[in-house]
């Protein structure tokens, strides 16, 4: 049998990955220990999270004018006497630059570290790919970057290079941004917290790991509130995948109480891209959910939620019109079928016939035998015990619920009292008669001797509760009370 030679390592793969782990770990320790409070988490996948704010030596003009490039579909020129609106503030700092970055093997001896994720707080700053490129430009092959990189952003270089900085003696910086009455506010509110620069050097409390912290660990909500990054990152996550996004906000229990949640800029700083999406896909599925107008398009590969038209009168029918964005179909809200009109009802369904004449028909007679050799007898029993389904539902739901009169969503009420708050559309409405409620005096309704079916009766008493043998327990408790006195 021959003998297959060993393969041994090639020594020189070995001092290469060595020397290449250990550049790596050398530069981190660097960045951390010179910029501490600009590295906020580094994930077990490998993922460095930077953010670097811009920092001026001194207070400099900025500019945010107005930029509104005109529309490439759009055929009419832009108007000459339209005068571009633009806001000048004089701050010493500019919202970070967040950073995602992960070092491949490559990296620093043949290749430039790779670059996630490049967003701007508050996206004050324009063209991103343009700054992603110019760092990329900056590596040089067995050079760690990672540090130049900071400094470059921290010290505010990169916005000459991407000419934003005017070229007179006053050196302002001009940022386009299409709508700078709105980005003004945020850059300035940054600028005035930035000014506080102890908040990285002292000592905070999490209130929820009662520990310790320097301000570079932590994050100060907008509501004042400070909690450690790694407390709130483990939160948000899980309420993130739980899909419980209503609680993806400040833990505090004065805020809970108040149902306060954060914004996308907070969950950027703390989450990762991918959780920032699906928390985005989430609000936006529940601010769906939650309009009682919102009704899913029929067509089976479709199903694409279709809102109601804002321009329509409510008390005509064509309030009952509907056309998906997506797939273009036009049907009727309440039936889900082709729209038919806004005078004609809506069309019973062609099964529902069947069923109501196979139904009429006597069983073993001719016309009942006629209707299953011309549809089948298999085909027609089967469209009869979808109606019988459909309309045993019907009846159920007609005698054990009842509908939100604000999107009429049904609601089944096992105990409780009859102040019913719908989860959808949150109506507040009696469940005895379905009238809509005062959310501010709910009560009044079942105080109010006019509704005579629902006065005195927030909780319903029932043949089988008045039966109860209360009484004659009451009644011995009473001839014991008369015994003793007696004894």
């Amino acid at each position: 049998m021959p003998v297959v030679p060993m393969e041994h390592p090639n020594p020189d793969i070995i001092d290469w990955e060595v020397q290449r782990r250990s550049l790596q770990n050398e530069e981190f320790e660097v960045l951390e220990s010179i910029y501490p409070e600009y590295i906020s988490s580094q994930n077990m996948d490998g993922i460095l999270k930077l953010e670097i704010p811009v920092e001026f030596e001194s207070p400099v003009s900025i500019t945010i004018a107005e930029d509104s490039p005109s529309s490439p579909t759009s055929m009419m020129p832009e108007s000459p006497d339209k005068k571009s609106t633009s806001e000048t503030l004089v701050l010493s700092a500019l919202p970070p630059l967040m950073f995602h970055i992960t070092l491949p093997p490559s990296y620093p001896l043949h290749g430039p570290p790779e670059i996630i994720l490049l967003r701007a707080t508050h996206m004050w700053l324009p063209q991103m790919q343009v700054l992603q490129t110019i760092l990329l430009e900056m590596w040089q092959a067995g050079e760690p970057v990672l540090y130049n990189w900071v400094e470059y952003i921290r010290s505010g270089e990169f916005l000459r290079k991407m000419s934003l900085v005017t070229s007179n003696e006053d050196s302002t910086i001009e940022i386009p941004h299409p709508a700078p009455q709105l980005l003004a506010p945020l850059l300035s509110a940054y600028d005035a917290s930035s000014k506080s620069t102890h908040f990285s050097l002292q000592s905070h409390p999490c209130s929820i790991c009662l520990t310790q912290l320097k301000g570079s660990k932590c994050l100060q909500l907008s509501c004042k509130h400070i909690f450690c990054r790694s407390c709130l990152e483990d939160f948000w996550k899980l309420c993130i995948e739980e899909g419980d996004i209503g609680r993806v906000g400040c833990p505090d229990p004065e805020c809970v109480k108040q149902k306060s949640e954060v914004g996308e800029e907070e969950v950027a700083r703390v989450v990762t891209q991918a959780e920032v999406q699906r928390w985005r896909w989430l609000r936006e599925k529940r601010d769906l959910d939650r309009d009682p107008t919102i009704v899913h398009c029929p067509v089976a590969v479709c199903q694409a939620p279709v809102s109601k038209p804002a321009d329509v009168d409510t008390e005509s029918g064509w309030s009952r019109l509907r056309q998906c964005p997506q797939c273009s179909f036009s049907f009727c809200a309440f039936c889900r079928r082709t729209w038919h009109g806004p005078i004609d009802k809506c069309p019973i369904a062609q099964y529902e016939y069947l069923a109501l004449e196979y139904l009429g028909t006597e069983e073993g007679s001719i016309e009942r035998a006629r209707l299953e050799r011309r549809f089948g007898r298999a085909n027609i029993r089967r469209l009869v015990a979808t109606y019988e389904e459909d309309k045993a539902n019907m009846q159920w739901l007609s005698a054990s619920t009842m509908s939100c009169p604000g999107c009429q969503c049904h609601v089944e009420k096992t105990m409780g009292c009859n102040h019913m708050t719908c989860w959808k559309c949150s109506q507040h409405f009696c469940y005895r008669c379905g009238s809509r409620l005062d959310p501010a005096q709910p009560y009044a309704h079942f105080s109010n001797p006019a509704n005579t079916n629902c006065f005195n009766q927030l909780f319903d008493a029932t043949q089988e509760d008045d039966d109860h043998d209360w009484e004659p327990m009451l009644r011995a408790f009473e001839e014991d009370d008369e015994g003793a006195l007696y004894d």
